[in-house]
């Protein structure tokens, strides 16, 4: 489900940029240091952090070759590679961060453990599934009320352990790193209409798009309709994306 970098985009590539703002401002790290973006799909985290961080120079790495395509087209002034969060294969640099990683990576604390290993100072954020991230909440609340089956791939659910402030309060502590902060980052996501909320949830890239793909016609319009009904039926749908992010240092 994350082949296509250009779905990735529509569907929440465009929020995730915001959020990465304001993770850097609040991480805080020295200008002129090396930087590994770890999961970079397609360079949201990695471009920012040319933009804003003042690096020495930034690698970003990703298991998906349709993502990296995409990540070396936007930002020509890194290097990107096939790379797995678990093991970065003896890979350091002074700053270690993922963006909307961990709750992907069939091992966090193993994960968690190899940025330690690999850096000085270890940033990440993840949506707040729970009910922070506002566009997957309704999504997830309507396909329940369609088919009860959904709940099993509801992200709320599934990446409680990993996507709050105490879960990532305790994968740092227990990779052995030090000054562990974690805070709450919150963003506007502004959808031009109905149109620009709901056909992103039909590109098949990402938890609730794939989830969509498996439905039959009828219970997919089923859940189109609930959640036309739910939103604004005209003008821009306001809503708010949440992330928790969590730092420290060796």
């Amino acid at each position: 489900m994350w082949g296509f970098g250009d779905a990735y985009e529509r569907y929440v590539g465009r929020w995730s940029r915001p959020v990465a703002v304001e993770f850097l401002r609040w991480l805080d790290a020295p200008p002129g240091r090396t930087w590994l973006d770890v999961g970079c799909g397609t360079g949201a985290l990695t471009e920012t952090v040319l933009a804003h961080a003042r690096p020495a120079a930034i690698t970003g790495i990703d298991p998906s070759e349709g993502f990296l395509e995409r990540a070396r087209q936007r930002v020509p002034g890194a290097t990107f590679e096939v790379g797995n969060a678990t093991d970065l294969g003896g890979r350091t640099a002074d700053v270690v961060v993922s963006g909307l990683v961990l709750t992907f990576v069939p091992d966090a604390a193993q994960a968690v453990a190899e940025f330690a290993r690999a850096g000085s100072y270890v940033g990440s954020y993840l949506w707040d599934y729970t009910s922070g991230m506002r566009m997957m909440r309704l999504f997830w609340d309507a396909a329940k009320d369609v088919d009860p089956a959904a709940a099993s791939h509801d992200e709320g659910l599934r990446f409680s352990d990993v996507s709050g402030a105490g879960p990532l309060r305790a994968l740092w502590t227990g990779a052995g790193l030090r000054d562990v902060e974690v805070t709450g980052i919150v963003v506007p996501t502004v959808f031009r209409d109905f149109a620009d909320f709901w056909e992103p949830f039909l590109g098949g890239t990402g938890a609730a798009p794939a989830y969509a793909a498996t439905l039959p016609p009828e219970q997919l319009d089923a859940v189109r309709d609930l959640l036309r009904s739910r939103l604004p039926g005209e003008g821009p749908i306001e809503l708010t994306a949440k992330a928790w992010a969590v730092r420290g240092s060796r």
